[in-house]
């Protein structure tokens, strides 16, 4: 699937198809919403990118690509938004810790999400963070496809 990569915004809707993606998927998944859902998408989609927990999300290639992050991603992995979306995901984890997280990913393939994930990741600048209670499921299409993963999480520690 060929993801928009712009930063959410008033013209684009906040992006309100990706984060459709995410908020529903995670829905389907967990029986539970990330967000309450006022019956305006274009609203969730806007209180979704400024929410005060981390959220993001990569597509299915073969080495993933991030194509979101909100606000509170970006300012914790200090990068932009043209940053984020442009990195593959095996690069927010430090390169001894990127076999564990495909062991992760892995799981969350074959069982659709896990919950209580923990662990490590990097900054922009090299500043190193430990994620806990993180979610992590799969994006399902309109097809019932797999066609991206994505994380929320609230809770972080500086190492």
């Amino acid at each position: 699937m060929d993801f928009d990569r712009t930063e959410p915004n008033e013209s684009n809707r906040f992006q309100v198809e990706n984060a459709r993606l995410i908020v529903l998927s995670h829905l389907r998944l967990l029986q539970r919403e990330l967000l309450p859902d006022t019956g305006n998408m274009v609203d969730l989609a806007r209180r979704f990118y400024q929410a005060p927990f981390i959220v993001l999300a990569h597509d299915t290639a073969p080495d993933p690509v991030f194509f979101y992050a909100n606000q509170a991603a970006q300012q914790l992995f200090e990068m932009s938004w043209q940053e984020m979306v442009r990195l593959p995901s095996r690069h927010s984890a430090e390169p001894i810790l990127r076999e564990e997280r495909e062991r992760l990913l892995s799981c969350v393939t074959r069982q659709g999400y896990i919950e209580d994930y923990a662990g490590i990741r990097i900054t922009a600048t090299g500043k190193r963070f430990k994620i806990t209670n993180a979610t992590v499921w799969n994006l399902i299409g309109d097809a019932g496809n797999t066609i991206g993963q994505a994380a929320a999480f609230r809770e972080w520690t500086t190492l």
